[in-house]
């Protein structure tokens, strides 16, 4: 049976010029004998649009050329679709790749986009809404919005944005937590809700995590030093230091008196009063090296 490819592009993704990469996936798909569709993002109606196009080609395979936040648009359709995915990171930052080791070169990307090695990773239902990487509320939640409203785009744009965010920062915050059956009230600048290990821009928030152990991390950033934030987001945690607390669960109900800035793999999701997350009892499959 002849193999269907979809090829998902986010044009707006990024800074890179997609026309090479579409290029160069045609030219590969065609010698390997394959049948390829191509489905540009819009920002209008995306979701409806792809799911009839799964439904329409029954892709054996789906290329997602973006970063984090349209593979998580990608992802949240799938539950009723039995596919794998293949990353092709495209974005500002790309998270999820980072944490899967996709490699940077373009032709070995799109080889193991289409390779026969495969794994399975839990995503989380966060507030209703699927994530597979991180979500977290208050200072970084803050620098991504910071970062969508500049025109400067890519790691050095995260960069840029990190001195007037925490110059302009509402933190520290005081989140509720309800874990593990137990209640806390924890002050900091940061919570993450953790799938992966790190940040698109390379930082290790949580060295403790697995994405596929049914578990997911919560971390609690507590202190106000400079240079210690700037390492959270750009460098590894130490959780023996004290800065971080750390909690695994299968579930986490977060509350607050004010509302705090939220976000899911890197989407802006406005100012929150409360967070749920959970995991899918599914798993998502994605083509690794």
């Amino acid at each position: 049976m002849e193999k269907n490819i979809l090829l998902i592009v986010n044009p707006k993704a990024g800074s890179m010029d997609k026309s090479e990469l579409i290029d160069t996936v045609s030219r590969i798909v065609e010698q390997r004998g394959y049948q390829l569709s191509i489905y540009e993002t819009t920002g209008n109606d995306d979701k409806e649009e792809i799911k009839r196009r799964i439904k329409e080609r029954e892709p054996w395979r789906i290329l997602i050329a973006g970063g984090d936040g349209t593979i998580n648009l990608v992802a949240s359709i799938l539950g009723d679709f039995d596919t794998t995915l293949g990353i092709l990171p495209a974005g500002s930052a790309n998270g999820l790749a980072s944490n899967l080791h996709i490699p940077d070169e373009l032709e070995q990307q799109i080889r193991i986009a289409l390779g026969d090695k495969t794994y399975k990773i839990d995503h989380l239902n966060v507030n209703g809404e699927t994530c597979l990487h991180i979500s977290d509320l208050g200072l970084n939640a803050e620098l991504i919005k910071n970062f969508e409203d500049s025109p400067i785009r890519g790691k050095f744009g995260y960069f840029l944005q990190s001195i007037p965010t925490l110059i302009d920062s509402k933190s520290p915050f005081t989140f509720n937590i309800e874990i593990n059956g137990e209640k806390m009230v924890k002050t900091g600048i940061l919570l993450a809700i953790a799938n992966a290990k790190q940040y698109g821009t390379g930082a290790n928030i949580n060295p403790n995590g697995k994405m596929d152990d049914g578990k997911f991390e919560v971390l609690i950033f507590t202190s106000f030093d400079i240079p210690e934030i700037i390492n959270t987001l750009y460098d590894k945690v130490d959780l023996e230091s004290g800065f971080a607390e750390c909690f695994t669960t299968d579930h986490v109900i977060i509350t607050s008196d004010n509302p705090i800035p939220f976000q899911i793999d890197g989407e802006p999701k406005g100012d929150v009063n409360k967070v749920e997350g959970s995991i899918y009892p599914q798993k998502l499959q994605i083509a690794v090296p």
